[in-house]
């Protein structure tokens, strides 16, 4: 009896003790994790996920490249400073500023008194915080925060750990209130970075404020869930607008998100620039430049629109929320409401209902030369980083986006939608470019495409397909998709001969431009359990509480009813 009373106790609070000599053992004998140049303890209260290594490392190669663009900009700006002291007929040893390094030279790890100011907001570990310090060049200071103390205490001994404590500074706050004290100018960050678990909204009003003008914000997504769809009422109370469910979600997602930024940052007379924004994984990230100005910021409506979605064929059209009029004199606007609706009340082509979502950012998500600049750097120096090979392709794939039209379509929603056997890529393609339409990927999808046709011919070309590939009888029933858009006359010649152009210049080099499963079991990891839960005043921890009360009552009913 004894035996058996013993063994339900170790069966029940091992964990807690296998835990605790973990942290005991991990902090003695120091098991650590080494990412990039970095290496870090990683007790089991702080929060890390291997797969997000991409993340990371993309963060990195992004940071590097506006770093070097900044220290240009400084170096140009300090050269024609010297100019007007020459035309002024200054004394130059008095009047001209000491000349800052090049922008070629910059190196990582050290400390650069005219170098960027970097913000880690949720920083767990300090991972993320210390390979800033070891591999991004033209830094002076970093700030890596938490909200765990215990947390904390772990990114002090890993900045001690890689030598990094004349750069890195480790910070127990509040993130938002750590942007909100810095909001502030000469206190300003210029690039902040927030990696949250689940939705970034608590701290973007703080973010828009902290950061610098032109300064940088990258900003991850991990509530999918919600901006894909699900959940359409909690997205509009998180982000302001309504998401549906849809092939293109995770493109509407990164709208939605960009939306929300610049919403935030409009009430403050800044607005954004989009530099480069991702759908990977299970998450989503987004890195943009916030400019002041209250002119700019005028245009931010005619940069929204209202999306109608087709329940039935899944066509998309976009309504903008707003317009910008051209007036006399140079760079004069006139602005005024947009006009619609743009549909009628059902679809023209399968005569089924729309969904009304958004609204979201309409204009492009990316910057085609910033992203070749990151391309061209990471290419240069391919053993940087662990995941180069994705980063490459991944952007190659961003770079050859039709960045002026939102949303895709997939092949297989295509196909599905009729019933009708699977088109080739090079075909499908093929037939808009014969017709004169661009169409290009998408990196959000595999088989999505992404074109400036109209909805009637996308139809038209699965008219002509259906006709080499008749679809069957069975599925033809009445008051469907299927039926509707197969009983009209298709309207427009189409040819499925091969295009020179069908085939991306990144599918001919065979890039990895979407990632197998990098392990077992990869995805989402459990947010991290702080080390005292027990004792703070947490919804978690009352939880924790009461779970521990609970079986301490459990083991002395047991003791009672057990005679030995």
């Amino acid at each position: 009896m004894v035996f058996h009373q013993l063994s339900k106790f170790f069966k029940r609070f091992s964990p807690r003790f296998k835990i605790r000599s973990r942290h005991f053992e991990g902090m003695e004998t120091k098991d650590l994790v080494k990412e990039g140049k970095a290496e870090v303890l990683y007790p089991p209260y702080v929060f890390y996920n291997p797969v997000q290594e991409f993340n990371r490392d993309l963060t990195i190669a992004v940071i590097s490249q506006f770093s070097k663009e900044k220290m240009r900009n400084s170096e140009q700006t300090l050269k024609n400073k010297q100019r007007n002291a020459e035309c002024k007929q200054e004394d130059k040893n008095d009047t001209a500023p000491e000349e800052s390094e090049k922008a070629e030279n910059l190196e990582a790890g050290k400390c650069y008194d005219n170098g960027i100011r970097i913000l880690e907001g949720l920083a767990a570990s300090g991972l993320r915080s210390v390979r800033f310090g070891l591999e991004i060049p033209g830094v002076k200071e970093i700030v890596a925060n938490d909200f765990d103390r215990s947390a904390v205490e772990i990114i002090k001994k890993n900045i001690e750990l890689n030598k990094m404590e004349h750069l890195i500074k480790a910070n127990n706050g509040d993130a938002a209130m750590v942007m909100y004290e810095n909001r502030e100018k000469p206190k300003r960050f210029d690039v902040i970075d927030l990696d949250p678990y689940g939705s970034p909204h608590l701290f973007l009003d703080a973010a828009v404020q902290a950061v610098s003008d032109g300064g940088l914000l990258c900003i991850t997504a991990t509530d999918a869930a919600v901006l894909c769809g699900n959940s359409p009422e909690t997205c509009h109370s998180k982000y302001g607008s309504v998401s549906l469910r849809t092939k293109y979600c995770h493109e509407m997602s990164l709208r939605i998100i960009l939306r929300s930024v610049e919403a935030h940052a409009n009430r403050y007379s800044r607005y954004i620039e989009p530099l480069l924004s991702v759908s990977v994984d299970f998450y989503f990230r987004v890195f943009v430049r916030v400019h002041s100005g209250q002119g700019k910021v005028k245009r931010s409506l005619s940069k929204l629109s209202t999306v109608y979605h087709c329940v039935g064929c899944g066509s998309h059209h976009l309504q903008r929320m707003g317009f910008m009029v051209p007036t006399k004199g140079e760079g004069n606007y006139k602005y005024t409401p947009g006009t619609g609706p743009v549909v009628r009340e059902t679809c023209d082509d399968c005569g089924f209902r729309y969904n009304v979502g958004g609204p979201v950012w309409a204009e492009p998500m990316h910057s085609p030369e910033f992203v070749q600049a990151v391309i061209d750097s990471v290419e240069k120096e391919r053993g940087r980083f662990n995941t180069a090979k994705r980063i490459v392709g991944m952007l190659s794939v961003v770079k050859e986006e039709l960045h002026d039209i939102p949303f895709y379509y997939t092949t297989e929603g295509l196909c599905t939608v009729l019933h009708c056997e699977m088109i080739s890529f090079p075909v499908l393609r093929s037939a808009f470019l014969n017709a004169g339409y661009r169409v290009s990927l998408s990196h959000c999808a595999k088989d999505s495409i992404k074109t400036d046709a109209p909805s009637s011919f996308l139809w038209d070309v699965f008219r002509a397909w259906t006709k080499e590939k008749p679809v069957r009888e069975r599925h033809l029933q009445d008051n469907t998709p299927c039926k509707n858009i197969l009983g009209k006359p298709c309207g427009s010649q189409v040819s499925f001969e091969i295009h020179p152009n069908s085939n991306p210049e990144s599918r001919q080099k065979g890039l990895t431009r979407w990632q197998t499963n990098p392990e077992k079991n990869w995805g989402p990891k459990a947010r991290a359990k702080r080390q005292n839960q027990e004792n703070d005043g947490s919804k978690q921890g009352k939880r924790a509480r009461r779970r521990k009360n609970k079986e301490a009552e459990e083991l002395d009913e047991e003791e009672k009813t057990d005679p030995a």
